[in-house]
């Protein structure tokens, strides 16, 4: 079903992408949904429980973007429904459904009527009727038959709950994958195969130069080793196993140890000089699904890690997110320790910042995230990391966490006030950003050039610097005291005509090379 579901949502996905409720690129939600139900299709589990817990994990460590953060904890829920069962009635699977609905509204802060969660609300209740139906070999499609339409009459709604879906004449784009993939599970239990596997290239391999790591070299850093253990009956009592006494030995006998365990699985990342007494100590409770050692002494002679190891535990580090080398480039200069590129049309896994966590290996770390899809995520993987303290900034915009970083004082007496002064600071930074329009609406015509802040479009013109500038005019530029731009990939430089419009300010212009905008405004 899960598969079936992808491979209906793959068809769609474009349609879906361009359901954006700006008329410009906004996180590509058909794409990261995508992305995000395909890191559950191969999945693996013995029962229906598992299957259902397996896929669910696999969906949010591949999890993108808000859409697909959503998703991923709708399937969770689903899985906490279904937790333990070989099999389920009608009953059980609609009970698991509206386990899903609870689960998804839980993850969002605000939740907001008119988005993917309304859909799924209002499908999984006008199908409840059908759970008390007799039992039958056909209830499960006839509770299919009356969830889809329900789900769609509650799409066909979301502009009615959301004014800015409304003005651009569109439905809900995560409420319209949602529907694209219940309709793909009806397919699968009607035995209608498809292929799920054609969607968004993966990133290629890197290819490693074996000849930097000769007969010569010196083992400096050991090996990155990662595998996933199943419990073994014949091995230990999985009613009563604590793991514990795996995760103790390992810590014992390794850095940084990432560790959990999900029912009969044990996933495990660890660094060691000697990855064969790692896996031989381990296999006395379980066998091997999955292996992979790297020699991360290669891997830094490749570039593959920004600096060695630490062999002390910083007191902070810091993760922000940010697109374009210049705006990659600024933030490290600015005291980032890990940069990790994403944004409106590339938002990166939580997999991609519980990965920088382990890099950093700081007692406290703040997060800068650029957008609000990139927040939750962020969230998300703060949530699953215990080996350190996360605090993550609400940075929606990378003006906002610019900001935020250069007001970064590492020196202040705790954690707790490093996050006051940085939350504080961003409210403190104006931003804005110039982009060309995808689609004709109410206000704007296809191919001008709009301006945007928060969600609201504030200026519009043919021209990109009269656009800029009609948006800075609408900020309130003449009364700040600096005005810096970052221009996207190939964007003419609007230093002169800012300096002649806003004389009393201090205009700064940077190349950001970002996509999707070509002017990032930022007033202070």
């Amino acid at each position: 079903m899960v598969r079936g579901g992808a491979a209906r949502l793959n068809a769609k996905r474009q349609e879906i992408n361009d359901l954006n409720v700006f008329p410009i690129p906004d996180g590509d939600t058909g794409d990261n949904m995508y992305m995000t139900i395909q890191a559950g299709c191969d999945s693996a589990g013995a029962t229906l429980g598992e299957m259902a817990g397996a896929a669910a994990r696999g969906m949010l460590m591949g999890a993108r973007g808000n859409s697909g953060v959503i998703l991923s904890r709708i399937f969770a829920g689903i899985a906490k429904g279904l937790e333990g069962k070989e099999n389920a009635t009608l009953k059980e699977f609609a009970a698991a459904m509206q386990a899903g609905v609870e689960e998804s509204y839980k993850a969002v802060s605000e939740p907001v009527e008119g988005t993917i969660l309304t859909v799924l609300r209002e499908g999984v209740a006008g199908a409840a009727e059908c759970a008390d139906a007799p039992e039958g070999p056909d209830d499960i499609l006839a509770y299919f038959d009356r969830l889809i339409p329900e789900m769609g009459k509650s799409l066909a709604h979301t502009p009615e709950l959301l004014e800015v879906l409304a003005r651009a004449g569109v439905v809900d784009s995560g409420g319209a994958g949602l529907v694209a993939i219940t309709e793909g599970m009806r397919d699968a239990l009607m035995g209608i195969e498809a292929d799920y596997s054609d969607g968004p290239a993966a990133p290629a391999a890197h290819k490693v130069d074996l000849d930097s790591f000769t007969s010569e070299s010196v083992l400096e850093f050991g090996y990155c080793t990662e595998f996933i253990l199943r419990l073994q009956s014949s091995k230990v009592d999985l009613a009563t196993f604590d793991e514990s006494v795996i995760s103790q030995w390992l810590a014992a006998n390794g850095e940084s140890l990432v560790f959990f365990r999900e029912g009969s699985m044990i996933k495990v990342h660890v660094h060691t000089f000697t990855p064969g007494e790692i896996l031989n100590h381990c296999q006395q409770w379980g066998e091997f699904l999955t292996i992979k050692i790297e020699n991360m002494t290669l891997q830094h002679h490749e570039n593959h890690m920004e600096s060695a190891i630490p062999k002390v535990r910083k007191r902070y580090g810091v993760v922000a997110v940010a697109t374009g080398d210049g705006m990659v480039e600024m933030f490290r200069e600015s005291g980032a320790d890990v940069v990790i590129e994403g944004g409106q049309t590339m938002n990166p896994p939580v997999q991609s910042f519980i990965g920088a966590f382990e890099k950093i290996g700081a007692e406290t770390i703040f997060v800068l995230p650029d957008n609000s899809n990139i927040l939750l995520t962020a969230q998300q993987a703060a949530a699953m990391y215990d080996k350190s303290d996360i605090r993550v900034i609400p940075c929606k915009t990378l003006g906002e966490g610019y900001y935020a970083l250069a007001n970064l004082d590492l020196s202040a007496d705790s954690a707790d006030e490093i996050e006051r002064t940085l939350t504080e600071a961003i409210k403190e930074v104006t931003t804005g950003m110039v982009s060309r329009a995808i689609r004709d609406t109410d206000k704007v015509k296809e191919g001008d050039y709009i301006g945007i802040s928060g969600k609201d479009i504030l200026s519009d013109s043919p021209d990109r610097v009269v656009a800029l500038v009609k948006l800075a005019e609408v900020l309130g530029a003449a009364g700040k005291d600096v005005i810096m731009v970052f221009t996207g990939q190939g964007v003419p430089n609007p230093g002169a005509e800012l300096t002649r419009c806003f004389t009393d300010a201090e205009v700064i212009i940077r190349d950001g090379g970002q996509p999707v905008y070509d002017y990032l405004l930022i007033l202070l």
